[in-house]
């Protein structure tokens, strides 16, 4: 969908939120409750996977951060799957590219998936755990000032 500058606003939505098939079991988290109170508020929704932009196949090998994201922005971390390959570059990647979209289009708002490892706001995966601390990506639009929420998704 591309962005339409005549309506009111925009945001960045995790895509897998909106129903793509996406997430790394090639299944979405479609929110309908999400899309409609989008569409309510006038605000467009612009579908952005930010591990299919880094280059990550779908399906592909869950993963998790060895750090908390900030750490791994600097330099100080990884993202490796389940098998122990490291996906740090294609994560990085997908940050940026969400980045990039936002700034392009004027984004300040994101919504994004809870307890990803790219997209996560509150919660995300850290070595095996579900701990407090935002998602590469969602780590990366906050530094640059993106208003980023989380969305459990599969809501009705």
């Amino acid at each position: 969908m591309a962005h339409d500058p005549s309506k009111k606003s925009a945001a960045l939505v995790s895509a897998c939120l909106l129903g793509r098939e996406c997430t790394y079991k090639a299944s979405h988290n479609g929110d309908g409750e999400l899309s409609r109170s989008l569409a309510a508020a006038g605000i467009e929704a612009v579908p952005f996977c930010p591990e299919e932009h880094g280059g990550l196949g779908t399906p592909r090998p869950p993963a998790d951060l060895t750090a908390p994201s900030e750490d791994v922005l600097d330099g100080n971390g990884q993202v490796l799957t389940n098998t122990g390959e490291d996906v740090t570059l294609a994560f990085a990647r997908g940050a940026a590219g969400a980045l990039e979209v936002c700034q392009r289009l004027g984004l300040t708002r994101a919504f994004l998936k809870e307890r990803s490892p790219s997209c996560g706001c509150a919660t995300t995966h850290v070595d095996g755990e579900v701990v407090e601390g935002p998602g590469l990506t969602a780590a990366l639009l906050r530094r640059h000032g993106i208003e980023c929420t989380g969305v459990e998704g599969r809501r009705n």
